[in-house]
């Protein structure tokens, strides 16, 4: 009778006696050792569920196999771990990497945010620079100018309190603009002041035998207008030397004391995006002597008062290479001849001369070439022992030319 399990009219020749065979002395327990097919590398992994769901590929179910075509596993998204992670306290492996993801774009925006702020975007700079507009005034005493000693002529003029050369061209206060730095700004009013020491206080340039230290500080696009007013000075409104610079004409007075002293103010002002401007309003006042004087004769000095307004213009790029723009420049000096041209060099009127009733040269309207903008221009040299103000007993006097006041 056969047993159940064994198969039917016994054992098919050629295989084994079943549990007899299996129970030979062949095969020993001691030899099959389960540590034998234990692994090493299996060791430490734990099968838990969260092993499970961190796998790339998923089984799909029974049902979902049952479909036309359907494969037995799926890939799963490293997004696809942020359904189990509200099942568990920890988040799977694709929530994590997710949210790494998400967490450096945002930091990447962050920084470029940061440094757009930072560094904001640099308008290119402007076109090329205007050309110069100026104005020059002679003014003509209406007394005999006064001479004397340099130090006694300062201490009883409206310079006496003057300070003396550089020190008197102060900054403002320093704030920044819409589209300029704080630094950028101080570089602007230092270099509007570098510009101001050498065209008025360099003994060179004062004497006229050099225009180099000025050159070099104005844009490059205007240094053709400089150089042809210092070789071929017009009294045209663009080519003045004097708008330039102070320079004396040599032939007639030279400077006796080196101390100028010097009053002003600078204020400066946002006009574009990419342009800032320093406006300039300063006082410069020389002690002269003639040019074929002997230098020891102390008292042959006298006062000569120069009035500078300017407009300086900087661009980005200015600002780098330390340069400016001269957009204009209204300048009074005195005492002068209304006669003379100022447009070359000022001719100053020395201590004893008087006041004099010729009056600007002549202007020519019929004649042909560019007509001189400043002819007919000339003021009158206040009196430094004019009142400021007039009594209401003292009579008006009579409708002239009222007298202009150099001092600011």
């Amino acid at each position: 009778m056969a047993v159940p399990g064994d198969p039917p009219n016994s054992t098919p020749e050629g295989m084994g006696g079943g549990d007899d065979d299996f129970r030979s002395d062949d095969f020993r327990s001691d030899d099959f050792r389960s540590d034998d097919f234990r692994s090493d590398e299996y060791r430490s992994v734990v099968f838990d569920e969260d092993f499970v769901r961190a796998a790339r590929l998923q089984e799909y179910s029974a049902q979902e196999r049952m479909g036309e075509h359907a494969r037995a596993v799926r890939s799963r998204s490293i997004w696809s771990g942020s359904g189990s992670a509200s099942r568990t306290s920890t988040p799977g492996r694709g929530a994590r990497q997710g949210m790494l993801l998400v967490l450096l774009i945002a930091t990447a925006f962050a920084v470029a945010v940061y440094m757009g702020l930072r560094n904001p975007y640099v308008p290119p700079s402007g076109g090329p620079a205007q050309a110069l507009s100026s104005t020059v005034i002679p003014l003509a005493p209406i007394a005999d100018v006064p001479g004397g000693r340099p130090a006694e002529l300062y201490a009883k003029s409206p310079a006496a309190d003057y300070r003396v050369g550089a020190a008197g061209i102060t900054l403002p206060a320093v704030r920044r603009t819409h589209h300029f730095t704080d630094a950028q700004v101080v570089a602007a009013l230092s270099i509007a002041k570098d510009y101001l020491v050498q065209s008025s206080l360099d003994p060179d340039i004062l004497a006229g035998a050099a225009s180099r230290p000025v050159r070099v500080l104005l844009d490059p696009d205007q240094l053709a207008q400089f150089d042809r007013s210092m070789t071929s000075p017009s009294g045209d409104g663009r080519h003045a030397a004097t708008g330039w610079l102070v320079r004396f004409d040599q032939a007639t007075a030279v400077v006796a004391d080196s101390r100028v002293r010097v009053s002003g103010t600078l204020a400066f002002e946002e006009v574009a995006p990419d342009m800032l401007e320093v406006t300039t309003d300063h006082t410069f006042v020389y002690a002269v002597r003639p040019a074929t004087g002997s230098p020891a004769l102390a008292d042959g000095a006298s006062l000569f008062t120069v009035r500078r307004e300017l407009r300086l213009r900087f661009d980005r790029e200015d600002l780098t290479t330390r340069r400016l723009e001269l957009a204009s420049a209204y300048v009074m000096a005195g005492p002068q001849d209304c006669s003379a041209d100022p447009a070359a060099a000022f001719r100053p009127l020395l201590a004893g001369a008087g006041p004099t009733t010729v009056g600007p040269a002549a202007s020519d309207p019929y004649a042909s070439g560019r007509p001189r903008r400043t002819a007919g221009l000339c003021g009158v040299l206040a009196s430094p022992t004019t009142p400021a103000v007039t009594s209401p007993a003292t009579p008006s006097p009579p409708p002239q030319a009222a007298p202009v006041s150099p001092a600011p």
